[in-house]
C-alpha cells in the first residue's frame, strides 16, 4: 500500500474557547492510503495537551506508513506494528479511519455496515464555548432551534460556572450537559454538582485534573453522573475509570481509531459505565470516522464540522440533530 499525507488548515467560523485555551484555527493532516487503485482517508486531529501537532503527525505517517503492509485487511497486525511505537495517537487514528475507507470502498460497503452498526447513533450535543453567562446564553438561545442537546464549557475560574448553567437554563429546556476541562477541585466540584443536578445538568465531564486523587471521592459523593475525558485515552484505561467516573468519553484522536475506539466502548458496557464519544475541530472527514462509533454510545459529541467557517471534506449529513453519515462505500467523504 502506498501511503501520502498533508497538512490542512481548518478556520472556525468563531473562536473557540475552553478553560485552557482560545482558538481559530486548528490543523489536522489528511491521509491517503492506495491499494491496486483505491484511494482510502482518514484525518488526524492531534491534541497539543499530550504533545501531539500537525507536524508530529504528518512526521509518523511519512515516517511509518511502511508499517502497513500490503493487506489493507490486516488490521489486528497493522494495529499490533503500529501500536508498538508509543504516542501520535491522532496519526495511527488517521491510518486507521483511512484503512477503514479503504476496506469499504474495496467492497461497496458503508464503514458502518462494513462494521455491522446501525448507520446513525444519537443526536450530537452543540458546544457552547466559555464565556460569560449572559453570553453563552445568547449563543445557547440561537443554537437551541437546530439541536436536541447542548454542552456548555466551564471552568472559568471565576466562582460563575453554575450561573453561566443557570443562565443557559433560562433560555432553553434542551438537554444541558457540562465539561469542566479539568479545571475544579473535589470540593468545586461537589459544590456545583449539586447545584447543576437542580438545573437539570445530565452529566459533568472531565472536573477534576486528569489523575486527581479525589476522583473516587467525587464518583460516590456527586449526585450527577461524573464522565472522564483525559483520564481515559486507550482500552488499557477503561477498567480504572470504573473507580473515578460513571462513563468514559472516547475520542478517536485519543484511542488510535475506530477499532480501539469499539474495543473500549463494549469494554465499559461490560464495567457498568456509560459511553459518550467525543472529537476536536475536525473536518467531515473525521467527523465521518466518528460517526462509525457513534451507534454504540449513550451520548454523542460530534460538532467539530459545524464550527468550521469552511469544511474542506464534507461527508455526514447534519439532520434534525443527528449526524448522520453517507451511505456511499467507504466513509463517504470522496
Amino acid at each position: 500500500m502506498e501511503v501520502r499525507a498533508e497538512i490542512v488548515r481548518l478556520y472556525l467560523a468563531q473562536t473557540f474557547v475552553i478553560s485552557r485555551e482560545s482558538q481559530d484555527w486548528a490543523d489536522v493532516v489528511h491521509v491517503t492510503v492506495t491499494h491496486d487503485g483505491v484511494e482510502g482517508r482518514g484525518e488526524a486531529a492531534p491534541i497539543e495537551r499530550y504533545g501531539e501537532t500537525a507536524e508530529s503527525a504528518l512526521a509518523f505517517v511519512e515516517r511509518h506508513g511502511e508499517l502497513l503492509g500490503d493487506d489493507p485487511f490486516a488490521l489486528e497486525e497493522i494495529g499490533a506494528r503500529l501500536g508498538g511505537i508509543d504516542g501520535e495517537q491522532a496519526a495511527k487514528s488517521a491510518l486507521d479511519a483511512a484503512l477503514h475507507d479503504l476496506q469499504g470502498k474495496l467492497l461497496g460497503l458503508s464503514v458502518n455496515r462494513l462494521l455491522g452498526h446501525p448507520r446513525t447513533g444519537p443526536p450530537t450535543s452543540w458546544t457552547v464555548w466559555l464565556g460569560d453567562p449572559d453570553d453563552m446564553a445568547r449563543r445557547a438561545e440561537v443554537a437551541a432551534p437546530r439541536f436536541q442537546r447542548l454542552k456548555l464549557k466551564l471552568g472559568g475560574g471565576d466562582g460563575l460556572d453554575v450561573e453561566r448553567v443557570r443562565a443557559v437554563r433560562g433560555v432553553t429546556r434542551l438537554p444541558l450537559q457540562a465539561d469542566v476541562n479539568e479545571w475544579w477541585t473535589v470540593d468545586e466540584a461537589l459544590d456545583a454538582c449539586g447545584e447543576l443536578a437542580s438545573l437539570g445538568v445530565e452529566y459533568v465531564e472531565q472536573p477534576l485534573r486528569e489523575g486527581d486523587g479525589g476522583g473516587a471521592e467525587l464518583r460516590r459523593r456527586s449526585p450527577i453522573p461524573i464522565y472522564v475525558d483525559e483520564d481515559c485515552h486507550t482500552l488499557t484505561d477503561v477498567a480504572a475509570c470504573r473507580e473515578v467516573a460513571h462513563g468514559i468519553n472516547i475520542k478517536l484522536a485519543k484511542s488510535g481509531g475506530i477499532r480501539e475506539a469499539i474495543r473500549m466502548a463494549h469494554a465499559a458496557r461490560a464495567l457498568g459505565l456509560g459511553v459518550m464519544l467525543g472529537c476536536m475541530i475536525e473536518s467531515g472527514l473525521g467527523i465521518a470516522a466518528g460517526c462509525a462509533v457513534a451507534p454504540l454510545c449513550d451520548h454523542v459529541d460530534l460538532d467539530g464540522n459545524l464550527l468550521l467557517a469552511h469544511d474542506p471534506a464534507p461527508g455526514p449529513a447534519f439532520v434534525d440533530g443527528v449526524q448522520v453519515p453517507s451511505g456511499e462505500a467507504g466513509l463517504g467523504c470522496g
